[in-house]
């Protein structure tokens, strides 16, 4: 029996975030400006065709489900068994011990500074349009940020987890997730997330705080071959 979980980023961006979405075909794609996720209705026969259409030669996008090999005019930059992890845990208490806001428009240049210093997977400045995103300052800087970004049916995705490195140690990262989690599961919805299965340390941390093995899928970063 099949799930929305089983290729959440195409629910995602047919449903909940259609406007965030281009493509056409059996292709979606977040908009340029967003996180360059690529979503195929069939993974075991992704259209590529209609990736071409609304992919720029040289640049770069993630996509996930698709193990056949590249067809012509296209490289694989990045190969890796990405896991799909979701929430099996029982209900969870906000810590407020720790000062978070909501991240908006006017923080959109901190968020990118701290996604490309911690590389928490594909981003872009303008998903604080798609999802609700919580970040903590100190002295006026962004140290530390989680949010949420694919929805397919009732699960919603925990993502861009990251700790600027001077303030890691501190379980800023782990506090500010239990706190988005507490949100999606008071108003009805399971958390998932995703991790590399080469990152144990994050599995294992995810694993202690509630979620379970969904499914094992290849995911790669990949490009039009062409110049930039």
């Amino acid at each position: 029996m099949t799930s929305p979980l089983d290729n959440a980023f195409w629910h995602t961006l047919t449903g909940p975030q259609a406007r965030f979405a281009c493509g056409d075909g059996g292709m979606r794609r977040y908009a340029p400006g967003f996180a360059p996720i690529v979503a195929f209705e069939d993974p075991a026969r992704p259209d590529f065709e209609a990736l071409a259409r609304h992919c720029a030669p040289g640049e770069v996008v993630y996509i996930d489900g698709v193990s056949q090999p590249m067809p012509a005019g296209w490289r694989t930059d990045f190969e890796a068994t990405l896991l799909r992890l979701v929430w099996d845990g029982s209900q969870v208490h906000d810590d407020t011990a720790v000062e978070a806001v909501p991240l908006r428009a006017e923080h959109a240049g901190q968020v990118a500074e701290l996604a490309i210093s911690t590389r928490p997977g594909p981003f872009g400045p303008r998903m604080l349009e798609a999802g609700r995103y919580i970040g903590v300052f100190e002295n006026g800087h962004l140290v530390a940020m989680a949010g949420d970004r694919a929805q397919a049916g009732t699960c919603r995705e925990v993502s861009g987890i990251c700790t600027h490195p001077a303030a890691q140690g501190r379980g800023l990262a782990r506090t500010l997730s239990l706190r988005v989690i507490a949100g999606m599961l008071a108003e009805g919805e399971t958390p998932f997330l995703h991790v590399l299965a080469t990152n144990v340390r994050a599995r294992t941390l995810y694993e202690r705080m509630g979620f379970r093995l969904h499914c094992e899928l290849p995911a790669r970063a990949v490009a039009r071959i062409g110049s930039a």
